[in-house]
């Protein structure tokens, strides 16, 4: 039985006065691409920020590798963070900085390794990713959105996570950026026995690589399953996702 990476439970979310997420529940299984799909305030990438610690819910449980992150200490916290890398939407890539010391940031932060180690780690993930040798040297300014993505994406694989977060993975891409994004992701799950954790409103990226998603709206989960499970949801919000759009598809 593929056991559960990531659990969520009655999970309550609030910024002052407005309610995000009124008890949802969801399970993130081993080794699969999972989705958050929503539409805009729905609280897909407020559940993501929670899953990664950057902000807290209300009550209920999120526990990541069998850790409730409710109850770790500040050591506990940093020494989890290590267990997953994250890719930003926009990449969060420091524009004063090449491509290599992107990367370098995070092993001068978390390890003492030697430079020459380091340097051979760095090529090694610029390759992992698809990106030539020379952009390592590169700033972002000088790459394009789809090598900001991947070089994005090899600072969040430096110091080999079990998790992958990533947020938007292919806004802002062309549909061939796209999909080669997405073979990517698949191909490094595959590689390195991730387990991705994605936000996205691509319905694209649902239909070619992701195993299963949550489906919020309404402050709730409306479904969670596999893409067949959810079209068999009888519900306003998975018509407008999914027969309204370019698929046409019908229950």
């Amino acid at each position: 039985m593929n056991p559960s990476i990531i659990e969520v439970r009655n999970l309550i979310t609030s910024f002052g006065e407005t309610l995000i997420h009124d008890h949802i529940n969801c399970t993130v299984k081993k080794n699969e691409i999972y989705a958050l799909l929503g539409g805009s305030g729905s609280g897909k990438s407020t559940l993501m920020r929670e899953m990664i610690l950057l902000e807290r819910p209300e009550s209920g449980s999120i526990h990541v590798l069998g850790h409730d992150l409710s109850t770790l200490t500040p050591l506990e916290a940093a020494e989890l963070r290590r267990s997953w890398g994250v890719l930003f939407q926009s990449g969060a890539l420091y524009s004063s900085l090449t491509v290599g010391e992107n990367i370098a940031l995070l092993y001068n932060e978390y390890t003492d390794l030697s430079p020459k180690l380091i340097d051979e780690l760095i090529r090694l993930k610029i390759d992992l990713v698809g990106l030539p040798p020379h952009a390592k040297y590169l700033y972002p300014s000088q790459l394009s959105g789809g090598m900001v993505k991947r070089a994005a994406l090899a600072r969040a694989l430096a110091l080999d996570p079990k998790l992958l977060f990533l947020d938007e993975p292919t806004s802002g891409l062309d549909p061939l950026s796209s999909r080669q994004f997405d073979a990517l992701i698949q191909q490094l799950r595959d590689l390195l026995g991730l387990t991705v954790i994605m936000v996205t409103h691509d319905l694209d990226t649902i239909h070619r690589i992701v195993d299963r998603f949550t489906l919020l709206g309404e402050k709730k989960v409306i479904a969670e399953g596999t893409l067949d499970e959810v079209l068999r949801v009888d519900h306003p919000i998975v018509d407008y996702f999914f027969q309204r759009g370019a698929y046409g598809i019908t229950r």
